[in-house]
């Protein structure tokens, strides 16, 4: 039975991966500074605008130069600040609420990967009033031209600001639904390094960790292109040059710089050839348990790529070279090993765990599920997993000492 749907998988994927040089994707335009958006909502024709953010981002003061740009161009505006750290279904209704109720034809995403999926996900409503966001989960469901969408990162790893994905969590059910359309890519992206000054040493690693995951799934997948091999390679080298100088000094600008690029360079790579069984199973935890996402990514990363064994070996080791941990002579094997055990030690560096919290025992079983629904046959993953095999991780990563 395995071995059908395995062939299915890999028909699948293989469909996917000759389509893609004719799917719709594009890049957002980059705009270099909030100063630069007055030409943007000039070219846009920009009446009103939408501003999702969180509350953090908010009396952090990161939207002033945001309010500036606005308020120079003589834009109205209305902010909604209750985006949670795995935005819900409930954020995008009540974020939805204030665009009609302020006429907004902008929405503007200023934050973490949260605030963007929850503007995405306002977008998507906004030109599907009638469908509930759960009928736009999967792959192109969302066919219609959303409203002008601008994405700032104040951090460095979700990418969203170049991504056709967002993921809202169902509070009732705690679900993880994913979008993924091409309508979804914002139009803009805004580059400041500044606007990432204040983000704490702990959520630099964990996000920056994010970032190194899009790369290194991208690159380690089975639908990769010329191009989507040279931005993983790219991302992943800039994220081990940089990501433990940002971590350690938060107004390092060529640091933060280039951590914001290597973000973006991993988010154009998986939007192309999308990533794999880490996100599947991060996904899941951060749906029932509210886990943030570059932290169970950063998690759940070694574990996984040790479970893909040769598959992965060979395409480990390229990355482990750019990555500087480990040399031409060494073996695909040797390559590998030594990436992930870099990748456990600049967790450690970090003070990222290798273990997680919370998880419950009987909710396994219908984590795993959820993640082999998700992943095939989707994602080109290096090697096919049952959901039995999948279950195995959650109880490698779960630290049942904290629960007690």
């Amino acid at each position: 039975m395995f071995f059908l749907k395995a062939a299915y998988c890999r028909v699948f994927q293989m469909a996917f991966r000759l389509a893609l040089p004719l799917l719709p994707y594009r890049e957002p335009e980059i705009v270099a500074g909030c100063a630069g958006l007055g030409k943007v909502f000039q070219k846009e024709q920009t009446r009103s605008a939408l501003i999702v953010t969180d509350r953090g981002i908010v009396s952090n003061g990161l939207l002033d130069p945001l309010e500036k740009a606005l308020g120079d161009s003589g834009i109205p505006y209305i902010v909604y600040d209750k985006t949670q750290p795995n935005p819900t279904v409930s954020n995008v209704e009540e974020a939805l609420g204030r665009y009609l109720q302020h006429n907004c034809d902008a929405i503007i995403a200023i934050g973490g990967g949260s605030a963007m999926d929850c503007a995405k996900g306002v977008g998507a409503r906004a030109v599907y009033p009638k469908k509930p966001l759960q009928r736009m989960a999967g792959v192109l469901r969302v066919r219609r031209r959303l409203p002008a969408l601008i994405a700032i990162p104040t951090t460095a790893g979700t990418g969203s600001e170049t991504t056709l994905a967002a993921v809202i969590t169902d509070s009732r059910t705690r679900q993880k639904h994913v979008l993924m359309s091409f309508p979804l890519i914002p139009r803009y992206a805004v580059l400041d390094a500044s606007l990432t000054y204040t983000l704490p040493s702990q959520l630099t690693a964990t996000t920056g960790m994010d970032a190194l995951t899009h790369a290194v799934e991208a690159y380690i997948g089975r639908s990769t292109t010329k191009e989507t091999r040279r931005l993983a390679l790219e991302a992943a080298g800039l994220v081990f040059e940089n990501v433990r100088t940002a971590y350690a000094e938060g107004n390092n600008h060529p640091a933060r710089e280039n951590m914001l690029h290597a973000a973006y360079k991993a988010g154009i790579a998986f939007s192309k050839s999308y990533v794999g069984y880490i996100h599947a199973i991060a996904h899941t935890l951060g749906g029932r348990y509210g886990t943030p996402h570059g932290l169970a990514n950063a998690v759940i990363m070694p574990y996984v790529l040790e479970a893909y064994g040769k598959s992965a070996h060979k395409k480990l080791r390229r990355l482990g070279l750019v990555a500087g941990v480990c040399a031409q002579e060494d073996t695909n094997e040797a390559g590998a090993l030594k990436m992930i055990r870099a990748i456990r030690e600049l967790n450690a560096e970090m003070n990222i765990p290798d273990r997680l919290p919370g998880i419950q025992q009987e909710d396994i079983p219908m984590l795993a599920g959820r993640a082999e629904k998700e992943a095939n046959p989707l994602y080109p993953v290096p090697k096919l997993m049952t959901r039995r095999e999948l279950e195995t991780f959650y109880h490698r990563f779960a630290d049942w000492r904290q629960d007690r």
